[in-house]
């Protein structure tokens, strides 16, 4: 039986935290944005009270499997140290757990907190080799899963671990899974998603399960152009995935017999270069040129979006509107971004571009939830099961 976090009792024990810790870092290693170190903290302070000793680990980028000194936890455990206001020790080690790692955890006082180097320098972690979780689950008593951002890969430091430790999930994962299920089985209606980015390919598998839930989907982004193709608009040189176009036709056909709306821009903002210093012209969907590119909705389909918004009661966002990183090609992700923030809806937004838009236009505090795991709420949406959750709890 699945035992929640504020049920387990700590005391005396050495307890593992998986943590979500692969945060930004410019140049010169310096943390950009602390919001997943920040979103794990309620966790570890709960935990820290009663626990003997506290170790934490997590990823940081893409090391290929070795140590990389430019993807070390440093600048983590530092950041860490300052936000719990308490000492963190990095257990710098290139294979991440060894004798003198191990011997430094047993020999330290009660209410240590320690930090694991990068678990990507190991080759065995992306396998979920059996070995190297044993390593993990070697250093303490009870395992925390606290990771949303790869709930949706099966690794040795959140998935191969649970088969040697009592395990739970912490409070951030508890609060991702109740929020999307209750989105995906049980919400209030009418309950729309909003859908964009550049690809049609990554969101058909939310797109068809999707459809047997909401009342409308609004399209934008860069994927609206393949759906636009299918309907047999000149796009110019818009970006779409030609061998898509069968299963955008499908959608459309199938968003038609369940009598879901499947809305589309009505107009778009072109260029005729992809840049921010391109002139910029609103052009009706039957006038697109084709030496022409689209770049964001225009003001018509932000109208149309706008008023579907309005008589929502549930939202999900994932995918800007257009190139918002342009601030020429933006308009339409801010007036969207903003709507669902003054709307009365409950909002959910995941997806990295999506977030970055939500705190770019600096309306967090105006959103219901926002998903720390842009791949992993893409596949709860799909109606996935994800390893990481099902290692712990057998999804009702």
């Amino acid at each position: 039986m699945f035992n929640k976090i504020s049920n387990i009792d700590f005391k005396n024990k050495t307890v593992l935290i998986r943590c979500d810790f692969n945060v930004p870092l410019n140049d010169n290693g310096e943390i950009t944005n602390n919001k997943r170190i920040r979103a794990s903290l309620k966790t570890i302070k709960h935990v820290y009270k009663d626990a003997d000793k506290l170790i934490l680990f997590s990823h940081l980028g893409r090391p290929k499997g070795e140590y990389n000194n430019k993807f070390s936890m440093k600048p983590v455990a530092k950041e860490l140290e300052r936000l719990l206001n308490n000492k963190v020790v990095l257990l710098e080690d290139e294979n991440v757990i060894s004798q003198d790692v191990k011997e430094q955890i047993e020999k330290a006082e009660s209410k240590s907190i320690f930090l694991l180097e990068n678990t990507r320098f190991r080759k065995e972690e992306k396998k979920n080799d059996k070995s190297f979780a044993k390593e993990l689950a070697s250093l303490g008593d009870v395992f925390v899963s606290d990771a949303f951002g790869v709930a949706h890969r099966a690794h040795a430091s959140n998935v191969g671990i649970t088969e040697y430790l009592d395990s739970t999930f912490g409070f951030l994962m508890e609060n991702e899974i109740d929020v999307l299920s209750k989105v995906i089985k049980s919400p209030e209606k009418p309950l729309i998603a909003i859908l964009g980015g550049a690809k049609v390919s990554d969101k058909i598998g939310v797109i068809d399960n999707l459809l047997s839930k909401v009342d409308a989907i609004l399209i934008g982004g860069g994927m609206a152009f393949t759906f636009l193709k299918a309907q047999g608009y000149e796009i110019g040189k818009s970006l779409f995935e030609e061998d898509k176009i069968d299963i955008a036709n499908e959608l459309l056909k199938k968003a038609e017999e369940k009598k879901v709306k499947f809305i589309l821009p009505l107009d778009v903002v072109c260029a005729k270069e992809f840049s921010n210093e391109a002139e910029a012209h609103i052009k009706e969907l039957d006038s697109i040129e084709k030496d022409e590119m689209g770049l964001d909705i225009g003001p018509k389909s932000v109208k149309i979006f706008k008023d579907v918004l309005e008589k929502s009661k549930t939202v999900v966002w994932n995918g800007p509107m257009g190139v918002f990183e342009f601030d020429k090609f933006a308009n339409g992700t801010i007036e969207i971004a903003k709507a669902l923030a003054d709307s009365n809806a409950y909002s959910v937004v995941g997806g990295g571009d999506s977030v970055s838009a939500i705190e770019k236009f600096g309306l967090e505090d105006k959103i219901n939830h926002i998903s720390t795991g842009g791949g992993a709420s893409l596949e709860l949406l799909e109606g996935k099961k994800l390893p990481g959750i099902v290692a712990i709890k057998t999804e009702e």
